[in-house]
């Protein structure tokens, strides 16, 4: 469909949450009609297949600024920005590790900690990470967002001059609301 994969999650027991995380392959903005296009095509497919028995809910985002850091290229585009990382397996007394990311191969995650010091990581021992808002982060962002409304706008009127997709019959699709990349936090 033209997305790059970043992160799929379920949590939740009685009513569990589908979560999608995806960027465009073509890096453009990721906008709604992105959201609702993956949202159409992934509802269809688990409706058919089925795996989910109790009923779901499907939430499709893009991963936003402070973003989870899942492939090499997330942890390649973002060196040099602050990030946490949490171990699944402690580390030098520690399961939760912050710092700039100084690099990242087949083996380990290297970060520069608060206090100075270098640390490795293994990448098999990493159960999550993600970048931290910062100023320098949104600044070096900020960029790509202001080239990409042009690009957004244009999207959207492509979809407008789209024939509406006949209504789902499915008992478990319940797309929720994404929220547009780009959008910072508010401190």
């Amino acid at each position: 469909m033209g997305y790059e994969l970043v992160r799929v999650q379920v949590s939740g027991k009685e009513k569990p949450v589908v979560q999608i995380m995806a960027d465009r392959a073509d890096g453009r903005v990721f906008t709604v009609s992105d959201c609702e296009a993956i949202s159409h095509q992934v509802s269809a497919i688990l409706d058919v297949e089925d795996p989910i028995k109790s009923e779901w809910m499907l939430e499709v985002s893009s991963p936003g600024i402070d973003r989870p850091l899942t492939r090499t290229k997330d942890y390649l585009n973002y060196l040099g920005h602050l990030a946490t990382a949490e171990l699944n397996v402690p580390q030098e007394g520690r399961r939760r590790f912050r710092g700039v990311l100084l690099g990242i191969d087949d083996a380990a995650l290297r970060m520069k900690l608060d206090d100075g010091s270098d640390i490795a990581l293994a990448r098999g021992n990493i159960r999550r990470a993600k970048l931290i808002l910062t100023d320098e982060l949104i600044a070096a962002t900020a960029g790509a967002v202001a080239s990409g409304l042009d690009d957004e706008a244009e999207a959207e009127a492509e979809a407008e001059d789209t024939p509406p997709r006949p209504p789902k019959r499915g008992k478990k699709t319940q797309p929720a609301g994404a929220k547009p990349a780009g959008k910072a936090k508010e401190h």
